[in-house]
């Protein structure tokens, strides 16, 4: 470990306080606040106030922003006259635990299994952006002062298309929470004890096809045969989306803008200790299927892709029911890669689906929640910065890597404040996040807040 001694003494600290934090951490991941669910909509505000109260408590100025649903909740520390100020973000707001039933343990009832913590939030995103705070505690607490200026930004909807921190930053235009970098650990790590900095996210774009027919539910062998069936015309539309064969995405103009990986990303991917093996086994298929001509990781961080998220309609329960079914719907995303518009997808995607929708039902497309890719050159001071205090913490230099998933307002923050953005992950590709059983390894929450510690050091050491 190669930890200079200008952060030992807030080392120290974190190490004394690991229970304490940890404490805090169950408290705030009991509260369940869903925020998608509106029965939900209390325990939401409930959390906005114990993360805000908690804030404060550590000596940052702290309030609740209301907006149209779920409170912003900032906090900021400005005392350090000429410092360079970092902003950071996370989200509060947890995915609805369902389904129940496939739980250990209740989902907001953390339980300690070994070395992990598990409860719904725990890393997404609860978890990794606590360890933001809890290291500005324990700086304050250990100094009395921070090393550089800083604010944060933690929105309670990122679960549920995140509506209101994008209309907040872009009116707020870069004055409140005008600073010179972001940091967000909202992401994996490359591997268990590999730190890691994402330079590149997909972009999201989320629709909802439906499709009606007759009137009603209508008796199968009175009517079979007479009418289009919507579940199979919903069935022949998903078939026209992908080519099982060759993995491409068939809507006219999906690829048309797509800037395809250059040629030292490439390389750079494939020099990734990564053992396909591996991977199939832990995600439990048979076999890796994709897009031909790439690799695994490519298609992953760099190609775009559509797929179906849920299918609804007829009879679900059990035993027979031989029923023509009035309606039907699936539930469909594409993740984006530079320089696709989600706009421009989302008019072609709408009419690819009504070119293939079949005579004898009508079909509707909603165009949901949005997000545009992400993708920046990794380099700068702030970079290095964060490069190194990954390194001091984990005794290995950190890899620059992309990502498939999408955090739609990395895009907004980058594109209205003009400053670097730093991906900073802290848990793990095998966290179930969006799944039962989510969990936080907490060696990693333990090291993020170190590695935060450290990089706000750093930042404040830099030449200017």
């Amino acid at each position: 470990m190669t930890t200079a001694a200008s952060t030992a003494d807030v080392f120290a600290r974190i190490e004394r306080e690991r229970d304490t934090y940890l404490e805090t951490l169950i408290d705030y991941l009991r509260i369940p606040s869903v925020s998608t669910d509106p029965a939900h909509t209390n325990d939401v505000r409930r959390c906005a106030e114990f993360l805000r109260d908690r804030m404060a408590e550590a000596g940052l100025t702290a309030e609740l922003i209301e907006t149209a649903r779920h409170p912003l909740v900032y906090a900021e520390w400005l005392g350090r006259s000429g410092a360079p100020t970092v902003l950071f973000y996370g989200h509060y707001d947890v995915q609805p635990p369902d389904p129940l039933e496939e739980w250990r343990h209740p989902p907001f009832e953390p339980t300690i299994e070994g070395e992990q913590i598990v409860a719904r939030g725990a890393t997404d995103n609860k978890g990794q952006s606590f360890a933001h705070v809890a290291a500005v505690s324990a700086h304050l607490a250990e100094r009395g002062e921070l090393p550089i200026n800083v604010k944060f930004l933690i929105e309670g909807e990122e679960e549920s298309g995140g509506e209101s921190i994008e209309a907040y930053v872009r009116q707020d235009a870069g004055k409140r929470l005008a600073a010179d970098f972001v940091v967000v650990s909202d992401s994996s790590m490359y591997g268990p004890g590999q730190p890691s900095i994402l330079y590149g996210l997909k972009g999201l774009l989320y629709t909802e096809i439906r499709v009606r027919g007759p009137g009603r539910d209508l008796h199968s062998g009175t009517f079979g045969g007479a009418v289009q069936n919507p579940l199979d015309a919903l069935a022949h539309i998903l078939a026209r989306l992908r080519d099982p064969e060759s993995g491409r995405v068939l809507v006219p103009g999906f690829y048309d803008d797509v800037r395809s990986p250059q040629e030292w990303e490439r390389e750079e991917i494939r020099k990734l200790p990564f053992d396909a093996e591996s991977y199939r086994e832990a995600i439990g298929v048979p076999e890796l299927r994709g897009e031909h001509g790439y690799s695994t990781l490519e298609r992953v961080w760099t190609r775009p892709t559509c797929d179906v998220n849920g299918i609804w309609g007829g009879y679900q329960g059990p035993g027979a029911k031989t029923v023509l079914p009035a309606r039907g719907g699936a539930k469909v995303s594409m993740r984006l890669v530079p320089d696709q518009d989600p706009r421009k997808i989302s008019e072609a995607f709408t009419r690819h689906v009504h070119e293939s929708t079949p005579l004898g039902v009508v079909v509707e497309v909603e165009v949901g929640h949005s997000a545009p890719p992400f993708l920046v050159v990794p380099e700068g001071p702030f970079v290095e910065a964060a490069l190194r205090a990954l390194e001091d913490v984990w005794g290995k230099r950190a890899l620059l890597v992309r990502e498939g998933g999408s955090i739609p307002i990395v895009s907004t923050l980058h594109e209205v404040l003009q400053i670097p953005v730093l991906l900073i992950g802290f848990g793990l590709s095998d966290d179930r996040l969006h799944s039962p059983n989510e969990k936080f390894d907490l060696p990693n929450f333990y090291g993020g807040i170190r590695a935060t510690a450290r990089l706000l050091d750093l930042v404040a050491a830099r030449p200017s």
